[in-house]
């Protein structure tokens, strides 16, 4: 908990005397600062018991001292620390009442406190709290590494971490299509900001946005996972007030942790193109046998289940009056990550092969992938003013490996 003027009173080496304010203690205390100034208020933070002894404010001048108490309360300062027996004997009386009509606290400070006493209280217990929230962090880190190799994975991660940010917390695939939160009404909430998740994909990954809607009383963070011009996925989190400092690092951690479990190396996403080409080629030449035995369980049996071909191309259209169409390379990998998102959420396999500025794949027949394709092309069509068509590369038809080579438009 952060320091507040009440532990500085029930700090009993200090032994201070509240004159004003008394119901106010409850503020926490950021700092405090000793300035003898007329107006101190341009070196102000805010959130500091101000320490004066009024060397050159007269205190016994009640207009003088309503303006300075003004100014300084206007300025985010949380108490005013009088020095007794310094230039005053007692706290002027104009003083006391400034304060209470300002409901500033003022703190007497008895002649044997002096304020470098106050200033290392008040330090120590700034120091004492950054090294909880740091120590929370590491400890919500550990357990957030735990969550994340376990079984469930994202999902006993995301419950972990709403758990320590006393609020919810939701992830979104590639294509921006919640895959799991926590706790589970979450899910409905997420919903909500497909649109915010939506533009913060547009952005190159890593990203981050705060956001907030009508309908909900949280303040909502969104961060994109990823290393590369294209977001993998993205964190949200919703909690009632900022985050904090160890709050901060809990979120901080489930990025990273997500990132490595979303985002495969290149390389890895290199040899899996190559070895997709690989496949394609063999099933358009007419060796199933060859291609089925090169997929492995890398496509999941996709090649011994009815299945379609699909090539994609965006082409520009017709009325170039609108908006400037989405770069092909864009289009296509929104598509991608479309079907396998989709295909991912209903256990089907998916095999998706760039090809120049073309993109080829394999879907089973009537599956989530390809209902997700035809979906997208109807989308991309109306928001980018361009349209996909499909080009056949080998004679039309359904069928398994064998008799599986087909095209489909989309």
């Amino acid at each position: 908990m952060p320091h507040t003027l009440a532990s500085l009173v029930n700090h009993t080496a200090l032994k201070l005397t509240v004159l004003a304010g008394g119901d106010r203690l409850d503020v926490p205390v950021r700092w405090a600062h000793a300035s003898e100034l007329i107006d101190p208020v341009p070196y102000m933070e805010g959130g500091e018991l101000l320490l004066i002894t009024a060397l050159k404010l007269d205190a016994e001048d009640a207009e003088a001292t309503r303006g300075y108490v003004r100014r300084v309360a206007e300025a985010g300062v949380v108490g005013l620390g009088f020095a007794v027996g310094v230039n005053y004997e007692e706290v002027p009386q104009a003083l006391v009442e400034a304060a209470r009509q300002a409901d500033l606290p003022l703190l007497g400070v008895p002649r044997r406190t002096p304020f470098i006493a106050i200033s290392k209280a008040v330090s120590a217990a700034v120091a004492a709290d950054q090294y909880r929230a740091v120590t929370a962090g590491f400890e919500a880190q550990r357990e957030l590494t735990r969550a994340a190799l376990s079984a469930e994975g994202p999902a006993e991660l995301l419950a972990r971490l709403a758990a320590h940010l006393n609020g919810w917390a939701a992830l979104y695939d590639a294509s921006g299509a919640v895959v799991a939160a926590a706790p589970d009404w979450a899910a409905r909430r997420a919903a909500r900001l497909a649109d915010d998740v939506g533009r913060l994909r547009e952005r190159p990954a890593p990203a981050s946005s705060v956001v907030s809607d009508a309908e909900g009383d949280d303040r909502v963070e969104l961060q994109s996972l990823g290393t590369g011009r294209r977001a993998r996925g993205v964190l949200a989190v919703g909690t009632g007030a900022p985050l904090g400092t160890a709050e901060r690092y809990a979120v901080h951690s489930a990025v990273a942790l997500l990132t490595l479990t979303t985002e495969r190396s290149r390389a890895l996403q290199d040899a899996e193109q190559r070895l997709g080409a690989a496949v394609l080629k063999m099933l358009l030449a007419g060796e199933p046998e060859h291609a089925r035995a090169v997929a492995g369980r890398l496509y999941g049996g996709l090649l011994d289940t009815p299945f379609r071909m699909v090539v994609a191309e965006p082409v520009a259209a017709e009325d170039t009056t609108g908006p400037p169409p989405a770069a092909p390379s864009g289009v296509l990998d929104a598509l991608a990550d479309a079907m396998e998102s989709a295909a991912a959420r209903t256990g089907e396999a998916v095999l998706t092969v760039p090809d120049g500025g073309r993109l080829i794949a394999l879907v089973a027949d009537g599956g989530a992938a390809a209902a997700a394709c035809a979906e997208y092309a109807a989308a991309a069509e109306a928001r980018f003013g361009a349209q996909t068509r499909g080009r056949g590369r080998a004679e039309a038809g359904r069928g398994r490996a064998e008799a599986g080579r087909g095209a489909e438009g989309l």
